[in-house]
């Protein structure tokens, strides 16, 4: 959003916005409004002139380009989710702990909106050199779900495990944990143009029912000229 702020007052003003920043990554100011969704991630404040008035844009973080191989073998990038809103999350196939809660959490989400082809659900894994694409195909099935809808996405570790940092969501070895990766339990809700607009707890279902009750409010973003 905009300030237009007249030039005698602009520099006091601008040290009161990003004094009023948020602190923390994935803090952001939600609209009182039900009808919008934060945005989240650290803002950077811009400034330009225009017609001697200083204009200061707030601008959040988006999710960068990626290139990965979905259960069918089909690559996946961020043209593929051209003009829709998804929800990522990261996972591996042999995980013993929170991956089959949070799978059978998301495939309410799935579930929900089967008929929606503005919704795809991208799930990475950080294990990629046993989660091949025909692991990912027999890990689908087993689920019953199909790309496009929800793609489960494997490729090359360092470019996963950098999305992640993008998404804000840990996942690294670790020789200790069980099944040797540590990983967040996060559903992430990405708007349109790749903005990160919501996180919800993907092993509770009470985060999950406000995960499906926010999709909707997205989906009017993309309804709007």
């Amino acid at each position: 959003m905009n300030l237009k702020i007249f030039q005698n007052s602009w520099f006091s003003i601008l040290l009161l916005l990003i004094a009023c920043g948020p602190s923390k990554s994935h803090k952001s100011s939600r609209n009182d409004s039900p009808s919008r969704l934060p945005f989240f991630g650290e803002p950077s404040i811009l400034s330009r002139e225009e017609n001697g008035v200083l204009i200061i844009d707030t601008v959040y973080p988006t999710i960068p380009n990626f290139s990965f191989r979905n259960q069918e073998g089909k690559l996946i990038t961020q043209e593929d989710i051209k003009g829709k809103i998804y929800v990522a999350d990261f996972f591996f196939t042999t995980c013993p702990t929170i991956c089959p809660i949070m799978k059978s959490q998301m495939l309410r989400v799935y579930e929900t909106f089967l008929n929606e082809p503005r919704l795809v659900i991208l799930s990475h894994s950080i294990d990629p050199e046993h989660d091949s694409v025909s692991v990912l195909k027999e890990y689908a099935d087993r689920l019953q779900v199909a790309a496009p809808r929800w793609n489960f996405l494997t490729g090359n570790k360092d470019s996963i495990y950098t999305l992640a940092e993008a998404y804000m969501a840990s996942a690294a070895e670790d020789p200790t944990a069980p099944g040797g990766f540590i990983h967040s339990g996060a559903f992430i809700l990405i708007d349109h143009n790749r903005f990160i607009r919501g996180y919800y707890d993907g092993t509770k279902p009470e985060e999950v029912d406000q995960l499906i009750k926010d999709i909707p409010i997205l989906l009017r973003e993309v309804s709007e000229p």
